[in-house]
């Protein structure tokens, strides 16, 4: 059975375990966070934690007049998600009570239910119309310095807008399937994009297989790597398996490998759900070997470009583990390199925002490897800007490409030839 607050209430505990313990929601998830709601519930509960984060900076600004310190996180979360339910159009009456019930149920902050009560009264009465007036919300400075640095100021402030406008539904549909039925909008680059899709386990075409859900910047990396009937193909960090699914469906013989069970898990159920056939290994990519005619390395990154369907991200990192990351991705194009036949090809990509995480991974590549070459010329798919191909070969999408479209997410990609 439906229960409104309970969904409230473990949005309250996933927005204390990103702000509180660093966790990111897809963690928390993997941990059965949401495992006793009720499905709509559930999806109530995501939703209510991601729109709170996306407007944290307001919800903030807000409050701020209303309090003389700041209260214990947990209290503060109530606080914020009040605020974002009562200035997006939330009922007074039902928020505020709902809300003083989560923290008088709270074993230490009890006490403060009063304090909750007396806020979010006055946010029911100049909320709305002051939300309205606010800025956009910046990401915090540990990552917009770098942001500014590399795109300039402006861009930035386009990137920060489709963060805040979140992102719809994108799928990729097997060849050959009609997807009329999903009423989207179809994409220059072949992705069709839906608005306001609801559920999307009861879309038409799921059950059979017929589609999965990709961002449209996603799926170019493997529609550029253009593999062929029957050519082997190495997937490097292949879970959940989008681009997999892209391959496999083209008639590749895919071999597909991630470090970890549980998402390689998600990616044989998707493969069964599609009725689509790869080889799956769980395992080190740096521990692969054989020669393949194509390869793809999705490396693994801050995922600084996933920001609009992740605003969890922002505040439960802080840049700390980015070296690191940068070292691993320049070890993993190595031996990926080292597993491309004579004549082969090498899609190298990831979900950043970041130049040091793609056009310099490349740059750097291209120098170390004389046989390597970057193909500019198979970048050149319907709908790709020449503006997006960057000096090194590359393609550098952001989430403020496309603005009058919903945008898409930040991605880099290369495809990378080796001589014969």
């Amino acid at each position: 059975m439906s229960d409104a607050n309970h969904a409230r209430r473990t949005a309250v505990y996933l927005l204390d375990q990103v702000m509180g313990e660093g966790r990111l929601l897809a963690e928390c998830y993997a941990a059965g966070a949401l495992e006793k709601l009720a499905p709509e519930d559930r999806a109530r509960a995501q939703r209510l934690a991601v729109e709170t984060l996306r407007g944290l900076e307001r919800a903030d600004r807000i409050l701020k007049k209303h309090l003389k310190k700041t209260p214990p996180l947990m209290v503060m979360n109530v606080l914020r998600l009040g605020t974002v339910e009562l200035c997006s159009g939330g009922a007074a009456h039902g928020v505020v009570n709902a809300m003083v019930a989560i923290v008088s149920k709270h074993r230490r902050h009890g006490q403060l239910k009063g304090l909750v009560n007396a806020v979010l009264r006055k946010v029911a009465e100049d909320g709305p119309a002051e939300w309205a007036k606010l800025r956009t919300p910046r990401l915090p400075n540990w990552l917009r310095k770098p942001l500014v640095q590399a795109w300039g100021a402006e861009v930035m402030l386009s990137m920060e807008a489709a963060h805040f406008a979140g992102a719809p539904l994108d799928i990729t549909g097997k060849p050959g399937v009609g997807l009329q039925a999903l009423a989207g909008e179809q994409l220059p680059t072949g992705t069709l994009r839906i608005t306001g899709a609801g559920q999307v386990s009861a879309l038409p075409g799921y059950q059979a297989g017929d589609w999965w859900i990709q961002d449209a910047a996603a799926a170019m990396p493997a529609r550029i790597l253009d593999v062929q009937p029957s050519e082997r193909v190495l997937e490097l960090c292949a879970a959940p398996g989008g681009k997999t699914m892209q391959m496999a469906a083209a008639g590749a013989k895919v071999t597909a490998v991630d470090a970890s069970e549980p998402r390689m898990e998600r990616l044989r159920e998707n493969l069964a759900r599609t009725g689509l056939a790869a080889e799956l290994i769980v395992g080190d990519a740096l521990e692969q070997s054989g020669l393949f005619d194509a390869v793809l390395l999705d490396a693994p990154c801050s995922a600084t470009g996933t920001i609009r369907r992740h605003p969890d991200l922002p505040q439960a990192k802080d840049g700390s583990d980015f070296g690191e990351l940068i070292e691993l991705q320049a070890r993993m194009l190595a031996h990926a390199w080292s597993l491309v036949k004579p004549g082969g090809r090498l899609m190298y990509c990831t979900c950043s925002l970041l130049p040091d995480e793609g056009e310099c991974q490349v740059e750097d590549a291209l120098e170390m490897f004389p046989e390597m070459a970057a193909d500019r010329e198979a970048l050149a798919l319907p709908g790709v800007k020449p503006e997006w191909i960057t000096e090194e070969g590359g393609l550098r999408l952001r989430p403020d490409c496309w603005p009058e479209r919903g945008g898409m997410d930040g991605f880099y990609m290369a495809l990378l030839r080796k001589s014969a």
